[in-house]
């Protein structure tokens, strides 16, 4: 018996998490009330399992040399071949799987990789990279059209170490293959930390978090991955392209701008210099609730033009409080927190608090308090703060059974200005809500959070359920797919970005085709010639290669 080549534990193919992941009593029972609420019935529908999956027969044979990286065990082919958004989980339930790579290839170190690009580039193969497979766009998915020989997906999990910490100037150089709990446990020994932390922090890697521009812990200031990368080495068929470590420069364009959110069109990832952290000390957190949103959102923008950069502060609508399990959709509730290595915080939550009185926001005295304790404090991980914390992480989770029991819930997140968001925040929110309702003939549940700030704008995280009439998944998917293509245009429509963290992969590729200037576009095409002539990498993604038109490829266009 053939055996996966994957050295980390087994994972579902068919949704989030490992294999042997289980729900807890609690979340069982969310599960039920969500699904009540929706109008979606009946006793889960059993989960997909290996044997009920055909795979078409590999098209090519890897070169002698490298056949030990080569694995084309159905369990791999099946884990690579899409990654974790709605759609990709209803093709599993359906037991209609997108198309398979014809291998997964585990490289060893970099020489590895630049073998496997030179042999794709010979023999017209299609090269994939996959960091944890936790996309939900699109971006690692095995839709390439017809013009390749075959498709491979190249996962990194085996480049996975840290190489080497600078602590006076407080940073590593990371093999790109770490995921987010590995990265952390071999920095731990340096008594440091990244402490960037995606909602897909667990099965999610540093280089994945790069190339995809990825969105993390902190809702201001450190808002995005970018901020932490010192330098980048990218693989590219042409050659190695290393940056230059450095902590700014003036030196034209920076190249490393170029490799964040690449997403594997240009070459692979290998490693990075990050910039580190001492882990915090001090921490003081607040919930604080709103009865008029319009109030909380005015406080959301005092606070992000304050200077006072709290490392949390998100703001949920009333009804994203119930989808989150920490209200019952009566008000608005703002989670504010302030986190530090060196200093106590009582000053800046003070300030804070005083901004938040001004809004009308009320909030526990005494549990604020109890969160400045000092060192050793538990207070952050109880309370609202620590049950958002917990059920951010676990949504995933028990998303998987809806989609099985043919409900639809899905996010788009987007960024816009302050002085449009409140038009925006409504329009949006309507129109979402009456293409769903157009769609499935059903009601929608629609919500918001805000999850990043900025001194002139928000990340609006739009979160939409429903159910649809005959409670089918097959219904379901062709809904979603109506559905996620009027989202794409109704953000840029109304002036947002087409995706403030997910990336475009191929399912944001109509909306970012219509809000990035043509232009710019074509400069980014030319780019990818220059490193990948043959276009052999992540084909589909961002840009269309030269003198290979793909158009919108994946679930939502044509392979």
């Amino acid at each position: 018996m053939t055996h996966t080549l994957s050295r980390r534990p087994l994972r579902r193919f068919w949704g989030w998490g490992h294999a042997d992941a289980t729900l807890s009593a609690q979340e069982l029972s969310t599960l039920g009330l969500m699904l009540s609420q929706l109008d979606v019935g009946g006793a889960l529908r059993p989960e997909p399992q290996l044997h009920e999956f055909t795979l078409a027969p590999s098209r090519v044979q890897p070169p002698a040399a490298l056949a030990h990286l080569f694995s084309a065990t159905p369990l791999d082919r099946l884990n690579h071949s899409a990654g974790k958004s709605f759609a990709d989980c209803a093709r599993m339930w359906l037991r209609q799987p997108p198309p398979a790579p014809d291998w997964v290839v585990y490289p060893d170190n970099e020489q590895d990789v630049v073998d496997v690009l030179d042999w794709a580039v010979r023999h017209n193969v299609a090269v994939i990279p996959y960091g944890g497979g936790s996309s939900v766009c699109g971006g690692v998915e095995v839709a390439v059209g017809g013009g390749y020989t075959a498709a491979i997906s190249l996962d990194m999990e085996r480049m996975h170490r840290v190489l080497e910490v600078d602590p006076v100037s407080r940073a590593a150089r990371v093999q790109a293959g770490a995921l987010g709990p590995e990265l952390a446990a071999q920095l731990k020994t340096h008594g440091l930390a990244l402490r960037h932390f995606p909602q897909s922090y667990e099965f999610s890697t540093l280089g994945g978090w790069i190339v995809t521009r990825a969105g993390g812990h902190y809702a201001m200031q450190y808002t995005h991955i970018d901020d932490f990368v010192e330098c980048t080495r990218l693989v590219t068929p042409q050659g190695v392209m290393q940056t230059r470590r450095l902590p700014g420069s003036g030196a034209g364009p920076a190249p490393d701008r170029l490799v964040l959110g690449s997403e594997g069109s240009l070459g692979v990832l290998t490693e990075a210099w990050v910039r580190l952290q001492v882990p915090p000390v001090f921490r003081a957190s607040a919930s604080v609730k709103f009865d008029d949103y319009g109030a909380a959102a005015q406080c959301l923008r005092a606070l992000s033009q304050s200077g006072l950069n709290p490392s949390n502060c998100r703001l949920l609508d009333a009804m994203e409080t119930v989808v989150s399990g920490v209200g019952d959709g009566s008000c608005a509730v703002l989670v504010l927190g302030f986190e530090s290595d060196d200093h106590p915080l009582h000053a800046w939550m003070a300030r804070a608090l005083a901004l938040v009185d001004s809004y009308g926001g009320r909030y526990d005295a005494a549990a604020v308090a109890r969160s400045q304790e000092g060192p050793g404090s538990q207070e952050h991980r109880i309370g609202t703060a620590g049950a958002w914390r917990d059920a951010f992480l676990r949504m995933p989770y028990w998303r998987d059974p809806m989609v099985g029991q043919g409900a639809i819930m899905d996010t788009v997140e987007t960024a816009i200005t302050w002085e449009r968001f409140a038009d925006f925040y409504r329009d949006v929110r309507a129109e979402l809500a009456a293409v769903i309702e157009r769609t499935t003939g059903m009601e929608a549940m629609v919500s918001c959070r805000i999850t990043h700030v900025y001194p002139d704008g928000v990340a609006p995280y739009f979160t939409f359920a429903c159910g649809t009439r005959d409670g089918s998944v097959a219904s379901a998917l062709a809904a979603w797919r109506d559905i996620k293509q009027a989202a794409n245009a109704v953000l840029v429509a109304h002036g947002g970005t087409i995706t403030h963290h997910h990336a475009v992969g191929r399912d944001h590729r109509s909306g970012y085709d219509r809000e990035v200037d043509p232009l710019f576009r074509a400069m980014l095409a030319s780019a990818k010639h220059t490193v990948d002539p043959q276009a052999v990498m992540n084909p589909g993604v961002l840009v269309d290669p030269v003198g290979r038109p793909l158009g919108l490829t994946g679930v939502l266009g044509s392979a």
